[in-house]
């Protein structure tokens, strides 16, 4: 069913007050590996977050690095469109499209953001899948830009999953975050398809070793 009109504003409305509310019961620990929160913005990271840990990703970027500001990638589905209109709320702008299959217009638009010192952030495994498997894109970024990779993880000390094809994360109420930030991670150029998927499955494994719960 299409949710528009006002039904859709309250939801919107309802969903970003709930998000507040509920991830000010979370106890958060930051791992901050690259020093980001100490230091003022000099270059522009692409952030990079594996998809069932994105939902409160807006709420801690805001809090704890205050002083960057960029866009996200959300999904051009229905359902991306509500999630983009949360993700406005928190001060975030938007490119519209897939992780896993970007196409050269999102990438322009991201690498427009990243050119003007400004952060944009990726979950490689959306909208829908494989999980844990990084799409092409966000290395055709990283390669065009010049930009390094900052991967992200959240685990939770206690959690719901969804039955969802990733098995999305809500962490309980009261639980504890672990926010980690990991080194910043180069993609070197490419010549051949043999070398992109080396430098596809080396991003991989980078983020993939942030990841304790899977």
């Amino acid at each position: 069913m299409k949710i528009e009109g006002w039904r859709a504003r309250w939801l919107i409305a309802f969903g970003f007050a709930l998000l507040q509310v509920w991830a000010r019961t979370l106890r958060f620990r930051i791992e901050d590996r690259p020093g980001l929160v100490a230091v003022p913005r000099e270059v522009p990271y692409i952030g990079a977050l594996w998809h069932n840990r994105l939902l409160l990703l807006p709420f801690a970027l805001r809090r704890y690095l205050p002083q960057r500001d960029g866009a996200a990638l959300i999904s051009a589905s229905r359902d991306g469109a509500l999630l983009a209109d949360v993700v406005h709320r928190f001060g975030f702008d938007v490119v519209r499209g897939s992780s896993s299959r970007m196409g050269a217009t999102a990438i322009l638009q991201l690498a427009e953001v990243l050119a003007v010192g400004r952060d944009v952030v990726i979950t490689p495994d959306g909208p829908r899948g494989p999980c844990y498997e990084l799409g092409a894109g966000i290395v055709f970024l990283a390669q065009k830009s010049g930009c390094a990779v900052i991967p992200m993880n959240m685990e939770y000390s206690s959690c719901w999953r969804l039955r969802s094809w990733d098995r999305f994360i809500l962490p309980r109420p009261f639980s504890t975050v672990r926010l980690i930030f990991g080194p910043p991670h180069r993609v070197a150029e490419t010549a051949t398809d043999e070398e992109f998927e080396h430098e596809r499955l080396r991003l991989q494994k980078m983020m993939m070793s942030l990841v304790k719960m899977r």
